[in-house]
């Protein structure tokens, strides 16, 4: 059955990313502390591991906001492609959210990116479309997934939860109604707390 994921490493205080994203901080100030867990802390125990399993476990489509996708801002440069090099860690189509148009981006490994420029609903049904039964992922950034909770697809979420206090950043949950999740599997570790939460119902 195709199902649709969501994995974030977040902030005791809600925070996904840090405030003032850039090129030298494209998880924004302090936003790497989010993500000590999979980044090679010596302190990283079997439970991230594992939770670094469910993290990049393949899908058949994702879906990602343009901050995600890199820092440029307005009209493209078009040298930009993506924070990850010549072979991306997706190996699928990649559906980027943005109000300016872009021909795909084909790079190694079979990741290609797609500008979509009509919104979350156009980009999420390309990538439902495109994903068939190896489910979609929404890969972030904090916009993209407020949009996808809000519109209600998401069937798993996986939120890795850091013990630290930003203060300020991009939050997830700003504007969402009601959580409707259950846990399903928690995991611990002194650099995270990895919850699986599955649509109640």
């Amino acid at each position: 059955m195709s199902e649709t994921t969501c994995h974030m490493s977040i902030s005791l205080d809600g925070f996904v990313a840090g405030p003032d994203q850039s090129q030298d901080d494209p998880l924004g100030k302090r936003g790497k502390e989010l993500h000590a867990w999979h980044m090679g802390d010596p302190r990283a125990t079997e439970a991230n591991t594992t939770a670094a399993g469910w993290l990049m476990r393949p899908r058949g489509a994702y879906v990602m906001g343009r901050n995600m996708f890199g820092p440029i801002r307005g009209e493209w440069d078009g040298d930009w492609q993506g924070w990850w090099g010549a072979e991306p860690p997706y190996h699928a189509p990649v559906y980027v959210l943005t109000h300016h148009a872009r021909e795909p981006l084909e790079l190694e490994g079979g990741t290609t990116f797609h500008f979509v420029t009509g919104g979350f609903d156009a980009a999420y049904a390309l990538a439902r479309e495109t994903a068939g039964d190896d489910g979609v992922d929404i890969a972030g950034g904090a916009s993209t997934v407020r949009q996808a909770l809000a519109a209600g697809v998401v069937d798993e979420l996986t939120l890795d939860i850091a013990p630290v206090l930003l203060g300020a950043g991009e939050r997830i949950f700003d504007g969402v109604a009601s959580f409707g999740f259950e846990p399903v599997e928690v995991l611990h570790s002194p650099l995270a707390t990895h919850i699986r939460y599955r649509r109640a119902g």
